[in-house]
């Protein structure tokens, strides 16, 4: 299982996980939707104690991942497979063009 800290800005906005079948789901931080009820990241994800859940990676967080050349120097100076989107975003998206950006969820993190 894999997990990412996704940020609003500086803000923790809620984690994202990669289950170990290949599911993902997305949960807001609970500080998060007490302060900031209206600051969503996505508009297919309110902000909401509601845990969404998808078969594949979330549209939103599948389009912060590089396209073309940059995914191909990406994918080839991290050994990353093209097909690995969880592991895509996790290498790539810490300092991403917007308010989102995602860091790796280290164990120790409280959720």
């Amino acid at each position: 299982m894999r997990k990412a800290n996704i940020y609003y800005n500086t803000i923790l906005a809620g984690v994202l996980t990669e289950t170990n079948d290949g599911e993902y789901t997305f949960q807001y931080n609970a500080d998060y939707i007490n302060k900031y009820p209206t600051q969503f990241i996505t508009f297919t994800m309110p902000v909401s104690a509601t845990i969404y859940r998808e078969k594949r990676l979330f549209p939103f967080f599948e389009g912060l991942i590089p396209e073309g050349w940059l995914l191909n120097i990406a994918s080839e100076n991290w050994k990353i497979n093209p097909n690995d989107r969880m592991g895509l975003l996790l290498a790539c998206c810490k300092n991403c063009i917007g308010a989102v950006s995602v860091e790796p969820k280290e164990d120790k993190d409280e959720e």
